[in-house]
């Protein structure tokens, strides 16, 4: 963490201090110098910041210069904060004069502290042997896994689903050498179920000779190499060749091929950290067409995806089913007890241990083998869940199990130390929102530049590599793959807010925290009652505020002038009315969230918010913005949208409002995201010149307007998603001039009468989803349609007025969901076998006149949910059997048939009968 808050300084801060810097006499050569030293001391803290945990002088030194970059932080941003508002409060230019030479005198003796600091911090470091390549004499790392942590035999619970399949993969007929990679996060039994594999006596008489290898983070290819050979020789009692020891890497490359290359072998590469491995090692194992396998363990996406081999297959380890994970936390946590039974007191308690490891092995068994020497009684159960963060660095099996989980995150690079605790920040079991989350790290500074790609891309790089070490989990993905939203595990979770607290990341008000508030950098409030006093937090750069239902009542809010460096405030949910004055005096503001406040106007001082690059007010009331909004030329992201749901099943056309926008939106040139905003014809026509736009929503757009829109969304050729709803629902959407559309649109929402489906559609090969709405097209587009290759999902709501939909051979390959709703005159739908062969879900509502039963469905084989909303009783009677309710046989392999009336508000599961 101090690598990566020293690489944040210098990357992202120094240049700007730089730049003026001329002013500050007496320390303009000190800056450049400054940041040298700093480059310096980076270079050595990757090992520094590994080794704190063991070393306490060690973790003072790593202490000191996070303290120090994050101070000089402060200098930059103070001194930036003065430059912005030389010119506000002082009309008179010797008040002026006075003013920039005090804080010029401010800076310079701070720069000059700082050298002094940055000075000892750099003497202190001979002190630990650090080289500039961060390495010590002796800093051989170990394999930390405990073994007295592995699930034992008689403890193995859930396993022998995956060790068959494993098993399998291991011994059948295929000749080739395969791989097999079994990936998943630390602590999952990875190498518990492998090793099982492994062991198996099927598996041993299959292979003529094995060996395993345990690679880890301290990988060296010769001690590697001399391992195998010593293994593979001896399973075959076969002595081992003579001279080994002096043997080059090249020479036990050679020695292992020619020893290999006319046996059946099976190789197991245990916790592999880097895909570059096999490069170093790979030679030596010949592709004998003789059935051998090679298998690895790994946390890492990237390193199962690599080439093991010709073949390679990746097995997702899954966490313990429920199920099985409460009977492993009984055994050990009631192991005096004969039936491993959990006493009727204690079982809430026990289930919410059992949730909070989510399945994972290795955290069932240390928190029930830290329970099972504990007073069974709630009063000694409930204290340890309350303070389980503490009992991480008092309990030994959990401290071990902390250093195993740990491993993932010291082996991030620095770039997402950041990012990954910064997921820590919002409360457990918070969704956390995937472009929430990028705008974020963005606000933050945590995202590097990169050509030729967007912040944003860059950002859902980070998440995606995130994700692909298994430190981060996806909790849900939209159906087009995208995620959604996504989480950390509740135990790594616990364990790192202590390291939050030491290094004065982030502080919560739920918690105890002795950090002095002036040193706290970010601040979550979770509850009403425990609003402090802001000007205690000069420091902060995030604020946070959750769950405040009373929020009008909080003195504490009423003012954030004390403020003054926050780059970061989401008051999202909150009971907040009234935008606060003082709010537009945060001149670094990068990120301001109010979505579903009561708030119904902004004001006129916005525009003082030079920084801002996203402003959200989905939910909130405001239905105009100012010109003022025109001055916040770093605005990437402007979020202005209210849904209007309707009464029960019904949604009204108009159920997006959208707001008005000043003149010269165009202006705002750095926008990626402009949803939802009124249409005008001059507003329309000016929305050519904003090219970044990524997404964009469009109100009431009247016919004459057309024209002008299709030329300028022309322009915008980064545009993925777009969005346009008619006037009313008789106003025709013109959109049938649009010859060359954005390639990149994905996502496409049309809302308006058409009547004729825009030509253009079918050729945006990169479409996953269509929804049409009030369109009464006159020719079928379930036909027009089928030959987009990508699209996922489809929603036809009142979008047709014939009589059949018909879908050919082949089309719609990739469609996972379809939606047909209110399509009035529907008599029929046709598909062909072949057509539709990913489908998982079919909806169908109110289409009145459809009478004959979706017997096509019987080659769909992958369709799991049928929903029915107030179809006619001659449909219902045609999914059924003559005078039963035994369903027809062309749907009976759909799991889940449901039918719902929506007047009645009943619901019938078909599937059951």
């Amino acid at each position: 963490m101090a690598e990566s808050a020293l690489k944040f300084l210098i990357q992202h801060l120094g240049h700007l201090l730089v730049d003026e810097v001329q002013s500050l006499k007496g320390v303009d050569g000190e800056v450049p110098e400054l940041i040298n030293e700093f480059e310096s001391i980076k270079s050595v803290l990757r090992d520094a910041d590994a080794r704190q945990d063991t070393d306490e002088g060690l973790k003072t030194w790593v202490k000191q210069i996070r303290e120090v970059a994050y101070d000089f932080e402060d200098v930059l941003d103070e001194f930036m904060l003065s430059q912005a508002q030389k010119q506000q409060g002082c009309v008179d230019f010797l008040c002026i004069l006075i003013k920039q030479f005090m804080v010029r005198h401010k800076t310079a003796s701070s720069i000059r502290d700082i050298k002094t600091r940055v000075s000892k911090i750099k003497e202190r470091r001979d002190a630990y042997s650090l080289d500039s390549t961060g390495q010590t004499s002796n800093s051989k790392k170990k394999d930390p896994r405990p073994k007295a942590l592995f699930v034992e035999k008689a403890d193995l619970v859930g396993i022998d689903e995956p060790r068959k399949k494993l098993i399998e993969r291991l011994v059948n007929k295929d000749s080739r050498l395969l791989t097999i990679s079994v990936v998943g996060m630390g602590g999952l039994g990875k190498t518990t179920l492998v090793k099982k594999v492994y062991n198996d006596q099927q598996v041993k008489k299959y292979f003529e000779t094995y060996a395993w290898i345990t690679v880890s983070q301290s990988f060296k290819a010769e001690e590697q190499l001399r391992s195998m050979i010593k293994q593979f020789f001896k399973a075959k009692e076969d002595p081992s060749p003579q001279g080994l020891d002096a043997m080059t890497q090249d020479e036990l490359i050679q020695e292992l091929w020619s020893y290999l290359q006319d046996k059946r072998y099976v190789l197991v590469l245990d916790d592999v950290w880097e895909a570059d491995v096999w490069n170093d090692i790979g030679g030596a194992f010949p592709n004998n067409e003789n059935g051998s396998r090679v298998m690895i363990t790994t946390r890492k996406g990237d390193v199962a995806s690599s080439s093991y081999g010709p073949s390679n297959h990746i097995y997702h380890l899954q966490p313990l089913h429920p199920d099985n994970a409460w009977s492993l936390f009984c055994r050990k946590a009631f192991q005096s007890n004969e039936e491993n039974s959990c006493p009727q007191e204690l079982e809430e308690l026990s289930q919410n241990f059992v949730k909070k490891c989510r399945g994972l092995p290795l955290a069932i068994v240390a928190l029930g083998s830290l329970l099972s020497m504990k007073d069974k009684t709630y009063v000694a159960w409930e204290m340890i869940y309350r303070s389980l963060g503490l009992e991480f660095e008092s309990d030994n099996s959990l401290r071990r199990m902390m250093k195993i989980l740990l491993l993932s995150f010291n082996d991030l690079p620095y770039y997402l130390k950041s990012c990954f605790l910064y997921l820590s920040i919002l409360p457990e079991d918070y969704p956390i929102k995937r472009m929430k989350l990028i705008r974020l790290w963005i606000a933050e500074g945590f995202v590097e530049r990169k050509e030729g790609r967007s912040k944003e891309e860059v950002a859902e790089g980070y998440l995606n590599e995130l994700i692909a070490r298994n430190l981060v989990q996806v909790a849900e993905r939209k159906l087009y793959g995208k995620v959604s939203t996504c989480r950390i595990h509740d135990l790594v979770r616990e364990m790192i807010i202590p390291k939050f607290r030491e290094e004065h990341f982030f502080a919560s008000s739920v918690e105890d925290n002795t950090m002095p508030c002036n040193r706290i950098r970010r601040l979550s409030i979770y509850k009403d009652e425990n609003f402090p006093k802001f000007d205690a937090f000069s420091r902060l750069r995030s604020l946070f505020i959750f769950g405040a239902e009373r929020l009008s009542n909080a003195p504490a809010i009423t003012s954030f002038s004390s403020l003054r460096l926050l780059k970061v405030v989401d008051l999202e949910n909150t009971s907040m009315g009234i935008f606060p004055d003082d709010l537009t005096s945060l001149l670094h503001l990068r990120y301001l969230s109010l979505q579903n406040t009561k708030i119904n106007k902004l004001p006129s001082s916005l525009g003082k918010l030079k920084n801002l690059e996203t402003l959200n007010l989905k939910g909130t009331f405001v239905c105009e913005l100012l010109a003022e909004i025109l001055k916040l030329e770093h605005l990437r992201h402007l979020l202005v949208y209210r849904y209007s749901t309707g009464d029960g099943y019904y949604i009204p056309f108009d159920c997006i409002n959208g707001i008005k926008v000043p003149a010269g939106i165009g202006s705002m040139r750095s926008l990626q995201k402009l949803a939802f905003i009124e249409a005008e014809s001059g507003i329309i026509r000016e929305l050519g010149n904003l090219t970044q736009l990524r997404r964009l929503g469009i109100n009431k757009l009247r016919v004459e307007d057309g024209n002008d829109l299709c030329t300028s969304i022309e322009k915008m050729i980064h545009l993925q998603s777009f969005s346009v709803t008619s006037m009313d629902e008789e106003e025709v959407l013109d959109l049938h001039s649009l010859s060359h559309p954005p390639l990149p649109l994905q996502r496409l929402y049309l809302r308006g009468r058409l009547e004729k489906l825009p030509e253009w559609i079918a050729s945006l090969h990169n479409l996953v989803k269509v929804y049409l709405r009030r369109s009464r097209l006159r020719d079928d587009p379930l036909k027009a349609l089928q030959s987009l290759p990508n699209l996922v999902e489809l929603i036809l709501d009142r979008a047709y007025d014939g009589e059949e939909l018909f879908c050919e051979g082949r089309g719609y390959p990739r469609l996972e969901k379809l939606l047909l709703t209110e399509l009035s005159g529907l008599k029929k739908v046709r598909v062909e076998k072949g057509a539709m062969s990913s489908l998982e879900k079919l909806d169908i509502r109110r289409c009145e006149e459809l009478v004959e039963a979706p017997l096509w469905l019987e080659h769909v084989n992958n369709l799991k949910i049928l929903y029915l909303y107030d179809m006619s009783d001659a449909f219902l009677k045609g999914l059924r059997k003559d005078g039963t309710e035994e369903l027809v046989d062309s749907i009976r392999h759909i799991p889940l048939i449901r039918y719902i009336e929506t007047q009645a508000y009943t619901h019938r599961d078909l599937s059951r009968f």
